[in-house]
């Protein structure tokens, strides 16, 4: 039968034994996140240098004992602990956020994670990012990243979202849908243009420009229906229903663009022109009549390009 002393003094070894095993952990991640940024940054050139001058661990190192300090329910201190890191940092990370190992927050200036945020390993993270939510809900309202992924500069990941291992997300994007393992994603909203993502987390800039490619598919299709309206003009014999080889290239690349795009408005370009005989005008011809149709669609989209009657 163990006395009240025995007791007590088990109850004191079970503590310090629980909060070694604690701290001992956020020193091997603290050591992670040191080791983490001679691999990813070519310009560190020493540990002391990486010690002083690395604002992205400092506020690591900073979040870390606010998060432990937030996981046992202390008031005030955690989030005055933050505030404190974004003053020195200029990087805002909620005390609540769960940020993995390995971790680096390159530059850092004007980053933002959100307290419900999940934070995968070694993940890249650069300066003006925003891993935020989307309204005032309570409960789980930030993004979640798995591991190795890279979030380019002034990208926004928003909402209760998942987003893949292996991702990267190209800067200046705005990702507000899931995202699977090993994609790419650029735009705004935010798109998915590969899904093999795996490569050097410095060529994060290599990426791209869809929306270029979709506009230059556009001028093509207008360039094509202006042909097509000078040879009508000058040989009224002939019908409107012109066959039109190169159409579905252009909708194969129009639908490419939409298609991981999530539940978004696909505008559905149509053009309606006047029936051509001797006595149409030249106004006429000008002013044929274009309208949009706007249609939701999660599995398909659609471009229809040719013209009618």
């Amino acid at each position: 039968m163990l006395t009240s002393a025995q007791k007590n003094s088990r109850s004191r070894q079970s503590f310090v034994s629980l909060k070694t095993k604690t701290f001992s952990k956020i020193a091997q991640t603290l050591g992670s996140d040191f080791q983490i940024i001679f691999e990813r940054d070519p310009a560190a050139r020493n540990w002391l240098e990486v010690l002083c001058c690395y604002p992205g661990l400092h506020a690591l190192v900073l979040h870390r004992i606010a998060h432990w300090l937030y996981l046992q329910q202390i008031p005030f201190f955690p989030r005055f602990l933050s505030h404190i890191g974004r003053f020195l940092t200029g990087i805002e990370i909620h005390p609540g956020a769960t940020i993995g190992r390995g971790v680096f927050i390159d530059h850092g200036m004007g980053v933002v994670i959100g307290e419900t945020a999940i934070v995968g390993d070694y993940c890249l993270i650069y300066q003006n990012v925003t891993l935020g939510g989307t309204g005032k809900e309570s409960g789980k309202r930030h993004p979640t990243l798995g591991n190795h992924v890279i979030v380019g500069t002034g990208a926004k990941v928003l909402g209760n979202i998942q987003i893949g291992n292996h991702v990267r997300i190209g800067a200046g994007s705005i990702v507000l849908a899931n995202v699977p393992n090993d994609c790419t994603v650029v735009g705004v909203p935010g798109r998915i243009i590969s899904r093999s993502g795996r490569g050097c987390p410095l060529e994060h800039g290599k990426l791209p420009d869809v929306e270029a490619s979709v506009i230059r598919s556009l001028i093509d299709r207008i360039e094509q229906l202006e042909q097509k309206l000078q040879t009508l003009e000058c040989d009224p014999t002939q019908t409107n229903d012109v066959e039109d080889k190169q159409q579905p290239a252009h909708s194969t690349r129009l639908d490419s663009f939409l298609a991981d795009a999530g539940e978004l408005e696909a505008t559905f370009l149509v053009c309606e022109l006047p029936q051509i005989n001797h006595s149409t005008t030249d106004s006429q011809l000008t002013h044929a009549t274009f309208y949009t149709h706007t249609t939701m669609s999660h599995n398909a989209h659609s471009f229809p390009s040719s013209a009618t009657q």
